[in-house]
């Protein structure tokens, strides 16, 4: 989705000397179709670095964010760090510019109630997966105005208003952005999984994330040789928690826990920036959400001490 927001954003608002800002803990689908579009209009992509506690580093907000910026693209929450971002407080300079800001809700809409009129968000937008959903699906929020202006870009069948051999006009949105048949089966699934979300209640999801992620954090830090990537505290993050083991390669960790009955990731997670931010090449990642209990926790903080004691570890 983002790939498409650059190219609706971009080709109309972006041109040579503009910039686009975005920060180091993004996912690398909020990084590559930026990089793309900046070299293709001759703009420059600059971007938030990262404090050692996995923050974004706002010392420099009014450096970054100027009068040439056309675009601020970011993460709510982030898929490697946990870290919650204070999007507000960017869109608040962001908009004082005149700029359009971008928020990636994927990792947020799943575990945090959002006020997409409070976020500031211009384009907010998540994947369907990660709400318990279908995946090929997902959602774009946008302002009716910033919408109305961007141009379709797809066309075919449902987008038109009229069409005629010399030119065509659009349908109003969202549908000028729909061209073809959609993805009903998608479409339905994706309402049902937000209807069972609104069911349960967001509120109720947050604090349950938040609970069963300060356990884990607690599990964690009870395991020698454990660094977690991102803020310790729950309140500032959300719940998928990278880690590194000291002397286990994190695909080793993955594995052995797998035989162990518990599913973790390993790798860069789509956001090898922020590895490199803390000097590593990948991580282990586990990820919590309404359905994880302690018992669960309890499960992986056990496999991590039979992991050190398997590999002759500290």
């Amino acid at each position: 989705m983002a790939n498409t927001l650059s190219r609706a954003t971009g080709d109309t608002a972006i041109g040579e000397g503009d910039e686009v800002v975005i920060t180091e803990m993004e996912h690398h689908s909020n990084i590559v179709p930026w990089q793309l579009l900046t070299e293709r209009k001759g703009a420059t992509l600059r971007w938030f670095g990262l404090t050692e506690d996995g923050r974004l580093d706002l010392s420099n907000i009014d450096e970054l964010i100027t009068e040439r910026t056309k675009v601020v693209s970011l993460t709510r929450v982030s898929n490697m760090l946990g870290t919650i971002n204070p999007v507000a407080e960017i869109a608040a300079r962001a908009h004082a510019v005149g700029a359009i800001v971008v928020v990636d809700a994927s990792q947020a809409a799943p575990q945090l109630p959002i006020d997409v009129t409070a976020s500031g968000a211009d384009l907010l937008v998540f994947t369907g997966h990660k709400v318990v959903g279908p995946t090929g699906i997902g959602v774009l929020w946008g302002r009716s105005e910033v919408l109305g202006a961007l141009p379709p870009f797809h066309g075919g069948g449902e987008m038109i208003e009229t069409v005629t051999m010399a030119r065509s006009t659009y349908a109003g949105i969202p549908h000028k952005f729909e061209a073809g048949t959609p993805p009903i089966i998608e479409a339905i699934g994706l309402g049902a999984a937000v209807d069972y979300l609104d069911h349960i209640g967001m509120d109720v999801i947050h604090a349950h994330e938040q609970a069963i992620t300060g356990y884990a954090l607690e599990g964690l830090a009870s395991v020698p040789g454990v660094r977690v990537l991102g803020p310790l505290d729950a309140a500032s993050r959300g719940g998928a928690i990278s880690f590194e083991l000291d002397g286990v390669h994190p695909h080793d960790i993955a594995q052995v826990l797998d035989s162990r009955g518990v599913a973790v990731r390993a790798g860069h997670h789509c956001a090898k920036p922020a590895h490199a931010r803390f000097g590593v090449r990948a991580s282990t990642r586990m990820s919590s959400y309404l359905y994880t209990t302690p018992t669960e926790i309890d499960a992986l903080i056990e496999g991590l001490h039979y992991t050190r004691s398997y590999f002759k570890v500290g």
